[in-house]
């Protein structure tokens, strides 16, 4: 039996939380203000209970109701026979939220389900269960919204935080699930799994490399809680709760034998004392070596040893005045440039002036929140001092410093948003091009991505060298100053690369390796965009309306994705109704990230198969009879790599590519023919035994209007003579 079930997360953790709940075997999981909602059999529903490591409660709805006054929400909870879920011998609580409603008072309203509960109770055995608002047999979660009244049953009893490691904590101690999304954001799984070392050089009491390991060991993060919410709960499923015990502790037992170094370091006596009855109570202090430590001593085992370091030093709040704290700052710096050369790092301060003390170049940044303190998780590489001053985005200049052409662009920028702000409305699109050198003194490319938050993604274009280069890069102070300014992003969300004539593999090179993905929705569809490790983001905003267009061909019918590069149009085509689809790409990278795309929309099977191959090679030797209804075919420009026999050239060998495609046609079939070479010409002379329709003009967006050779298409067809049997 499926159940409807709602997961609470921190702040700016849904999405790391719904990922985390897909991975845990739950397809359907969608991330949401506050939370993630997911449909789940008990069995699963428990998995998350035990292995989330982000969430705060896990809830089961039992009912939804209109509650628009006293009366209506205590009929609606009485709505509910409560004796099948619990006994007059259990101890309850209500907790109750409430927004935008007639009833304003939570405490009142809590009160009033309470009572509907008890008065059940009476009326069908005349006893009345106890309350019990500190630590109940059963807690009811009520979420009153708009005069709407959801109604679960809190499956995880208390706070999922609450590990059950922790004897005492230090000052300013740091929830478990926060410590743990600090890891999963800092790619410590991944890391941990090559062997990578974890340091935490100001551990406090622990948590981080508690969290470490319990990551690294593939350990249930709740094998040690004692009381979970669904134990007392009449319709609980012993016989699954105890299937999924026995899973994670075989899993708990085989893993921590992987669990890497894990280290923590503190120069606080009490603080060290803390930790490592922590690490005792966690099972762990056969893995996690606690030791008393000044920061200045702090240093890789050996010089061959590599991995990560995750530090949460103290930013001014809660733990006095900060005057100190650019000092100490300038010191952790120091010695992570002087002793950790190729280290990952990770700062988690709620203060992200200081970061800047480091004298670290970041390259990537999250927004999270240290219970109401709004923090930053600042991610860095260290690397030799001369590669601390990479080209990065410049800082913007403030409004002051500007000329009047910054000015302009800024109402240029304010112009396109308002002339495109009723179609973006209207097509419900999240993901478009605000800006493409529309002024040529500011050769920039705005890209604009609204997913949980904003993102803007700006790339320049190389200035040619007959263009001063002080002046062009005044210029780009001014453009990243107005684009922040205007669209109302700071330097977190505004990602900067630098755009020039690809040639051979370069086109394919990776700029980055922070792995670092958000999510954006485009039509019902959902996909995963990077803005850091490559030079495009993974999903062509111009490609949209052809998107649109396959979607609409395929209903019934088997799809082909040649060059299918993220697999964004395999996504349209499976949820447009193909009876299959088959996506082909010469890179894992890709292929890998087109397969994450297609599970994130719920596709998965023997149905949809991702084939890692040169599309050219693969042309030549697939199985003939192997044909497909709609296929679609979106070349580079060029190509060329370590894989291929040979170079490819668009304008060069179209025509072939285009012959070998439409073999693979069944009867009556299209092939959707694309390319972005802005002076490409289709040699229609060499195709004259193919119908052939130019459907470039609609297939150009509103918001690439000013550029409308962003690229070309075709719809191709054979002629009825021009069809083989197979």
């Amino acid at each position: 039996m499926s159940h409807t079930c709602f997961a609470t997360a921190p702040k700016n953790l849904e999405a790391l939380l719904a990922e985390e709940i897909r991975q845990l075997g739950i397809s359907n999981a969608r991330d949401t203000r506050g939370g993630v909602t997911f449909q789940a059999s008990l069995a699963e529903a428990y998995r998350v209970c035990l292995w989330s490591r982000v969430a705060n409660r896990v809830l089961l709805q039992l009912a939804t109701f209109v509650a628009d006054a006293a009366e209506t929400l205590y009929a609606g909870v009485q709505s509910i026979h409560w004796p099948a879920h619990f006994t007059t011998a259990n101890t309850f609580a209500v907790d109750l939220n409430l927004s935008s409603s007639n009833l304003t008072h939570s405490q009142f309203a809590a009160l009033k389900a309470k009572d509907a509960i008890v008065d059940q109770f009476r009326t069908h055995t005349g006893e009345r269960p106890s309350v019990d608002t500190e630590q109940p047999d059963i807690r009811i979660n009520i979420y009153l919204f708009r005069n709407q009244a959801t109604l679960y049953l809190d499956l995880s009893g208390g706070s999922l935080h609450r590990r059950g490691y922790r004897a005492r904590a230090g000052a300013a101690p740091m929830k478990e699930n926060l410590a743990a999304a600090i890891l999963l954001r800092a790619n410590w799984p991944a890391i941990a799994k090559t062997g990578g070392s974890f340091i935490d050089p100001m551990c406090g009491s622990g948590t981080l490399p508690i969290e470490a390991a319990l990551i690294a060991g593939d350990i249930a993060p709740g094998l040690l809680q004692q009381q979970f919410g669904f134990l007392q709960w009449l319709q609980h499923d012993s016989t699954a709760w105890a299937e999924e015990l026995r899973n994670a502790k075989a899993r708990a037992e085989a893993g921590r034998q992987h669990i890497p170094p894990i280290r923590g370091y503190d120069q606080d006596a009490a603080a060290v004392r803390i930790a490592q009855q922590n690490v005792r109570i966690a099972g762990l202090d056969d893995r996690i070596q606690i030791v008393k430590q000044a920061l200045q001593a702090c240093a890789p085992l050996n010089a061959d040893e590599r991995g990560l370091i995750v530090v949460n030093p103290p930013y001014g709040e809660r733990l006095g005045a900060d005057s100190d704290l650019p000092a100490l700052y300038s010191q952790l710096g120091d010695v992570l440039k002087a002793r950790f050369q190729q280290w990952q790092l990770a700062v988690f301060t709620g203060n992200p002036e200081l970061v800047r003390h480091l004298g670290l170049r970041s390259n990537r940044q999250h927004a999270l929140y240290n219970g109401p303190i709004a923090c930053k998780l600042v991610h860095y590489h260290v690397t030799p001092e001369a590669s601390f001053v990479t080209a990065q985005a410049p800082r913007g200049l403030p409004a002051e410093k500007r000329s009047e052409g910054a000015a302009m662009l800024a109402n240029r920028l304010r112009k396109n948003q308002k002339n495109l702000q009723r179609w973006l409305k209207q097509e419900n699109v999240h993901a478009y091009r605000l800006y493409d050198a529309d002024m040529p003194e500011y050769a920039v490319v705005v890209d604009v991505y609204e997913g949980i938050q904003r993102w803007v993604h700006v790339q320049e274009y190389q200035a040619p060298k007959s263009i001063d280069a002080e002046k062009a890069r005044f210029r780009l102070k001014e453009a990243m100053g107005v684009i922040a300014e205007v669209l109302e992003v700071d330097e977190s969300r505004l990602f900067f690369k630098v755009r020039k004539q690809q040639k051979g593999k370069a086109q394919y090179e990776k700029l980055g390796e922070s792995k670092h993905f958000h999510e954006i929705e485009e039509y019902g569809c959902r996909f995963l965009v990077n803005f850091q490790d490559y030079l495009d983001t993974g999903l062509f905003l111009d490609h949209r309306p052809i998107r649109k267009l396959i979607a609409a061909q395929v209903a019934g019918k088997d799809f082909l994705n040649l060059f299918a590069y993220t697999g964004t149009a395999s996504v349209y085509a499976a949820r447009g109704g193909a009876r299959s689809t088959t996506t082909v790409d010469m890179s894992n990278t890709y292929l890998e990230w087109a397969q994450r795309n297609m599970r994130l929309n719920g596709f998965a099977g023997k149905h949809h198969q991702f084939i890692q191959e040169d599309c050219l090679q693969w042309l030549t030797h697939a199985p003939r009879q192997q044909r497909y209804d709609v296929i679609f075919l979106d070349p580079p420009s060029f190509s060329t790599s370590k894989r291929m026999e040979q170079t490819f050239d668009v304008q060069r060998d179209h025509v072939d590519l285009i012959h070998q495609a439409v073999q693979r046609l069944r009867p009556d079939g299209l092939l959707i023919f694309s390319n972005n070479l802005r002076s490409f010409k289709l040699d229609t002379a060499a195709l004259t035994d193919l119908k052939i329709e130019d459907v470039t003009r609609q297939t150009i967006p509103k918001d690439f209007e000013r550029n409308p050779k962003i690229h070309q298409c075709y719809f191709i067809r054979t002629h009825s003579d021009a069809n083989r049997p197979e």
